[in-house]
């Protein structure tokens, strides 16, 4: 099945924590509020596919801070998944939501159940692609962990970002990880900005380095306890049987209210495969129980 044309989507901006940040509309004020969250040094223009299908949807997806068209961080700040937490609870309130369904892939799956898991009575329902943990860390590694950030952090401020003659040339870096080659370039063009010599990324070096604290397994299994709304996980068929056990596992054993299911099409398979990820959406919605 071929991938339907992404639409562009209305350009919005936010004034949150003295930080510019940047994202995409689709539908009308009214209908039924929805945040997306985009995926690790991806955009809002991730959901430029899936977005306009979701029927009856008001879809708001941010630029997450040091993506896309959103401002970086000061060079005191981090960009752990929490870190986010702020910047999204303003935005809702800036849009005068009291309760929402939210979208989350990859990175953005887990930052939503982090947010799911502190404020569950604002989430009507909840669809996570591809993601839903982070990888956690054992307690007898937070010394190590704390130093690799400690590390990082210097050398990654300090990084110059590679400069590309032309955006097919970047959209390749993309491409050459297992995107198609027109997802690819939906996802660089709005991550990119004309420099001297052609173009560069927009996206904050401090994305790649380490985290200073990961989250125990105690810790992750007290978020996914927290969510008390229905629950829609969609998982990349094309995954290995073992990260496809694991996840599904986690699952069943602590989200209550829980639909499972697969989809093909590799990690952004809400991009290559979005008339049928929006299918599985809209029956969601709908309040259609558990496929599994």
């Amino acid at each position: 099945m071929s991938a339907p044309e992404p639409v562009s989507g209305v350009e919005m901006r936010w004034q949150v924590n003295d930080l510019e940040l940047a994202g995409l509309s689709w539908g009308s004020p009214g209908e039924r509020p929805v945040l997306a969250l985009h995926g690790w040094l991806d955009n809002a223009a991730s959901f430029s596919r899936l977005a306009p299908l979701l029927d009856g949807c008001h879809v708001v997806a941010l630029d997450l801070t040091g993506h896309g068209r959103s401002a970086r961080r000061s060079p005191d700040a981090s960009y752990q998944i929490w870190d986010d937490l702020p910047e999204v609870q303003d935005v809702i309130d800036a849009l005068g939501w009291d309760s929402f369904c939210l979208i989350g892939h990859s990175r953005g799956a887990i930052i939503s159940t982090l947010f799911a898991s502190a404020f569950p009575e604002r989430i009507e329902r909840m669809v996570l692609l591809d993601g839903m943990r982070p990888q956690a860390g054992p307690e007898a590694e937070f010394p190590k962990q704390m130093r690799r950030a400690l590390r990082d952090k210097p050398a990654l401020l300090a990084r110059k970002h590679r400069v590309f003659a032309d955006i097919e040339e970047a959209s390749a870096t993309r491409s050459n990880r297992g995107l198609s080659p027109q997802s690819a370039r939906i996802l660089v063009e709005r991550n990119l900005r004309p420099c001297e010599g052609g173009f560069t990324w927009t996206t904050d070096a401090r994305l790649h380095g380490a985290s200073a604290v990961k989250l125990t397994d105690g810790q992750i299994q007290a978020v996914l306890n927290a969510l008390t709304m229905p629950v829609l996980c969609l998982l990349d068929a094309d995954a290995g049987e073992d990260q496809l056990s694991f996840m599904r596992e986690h699952a069943h054993r602590y989200i209550a209210d829980l639909a499972l299911d697969s989809v093909p099409g590799g990690h952004h398979f809400h991009m290559e495969e979005a008339s049928s990820v929006a299918a599985a959406i809209l029956t969601f919605f709908s309040g259609a129980g558990a496929t599994g």
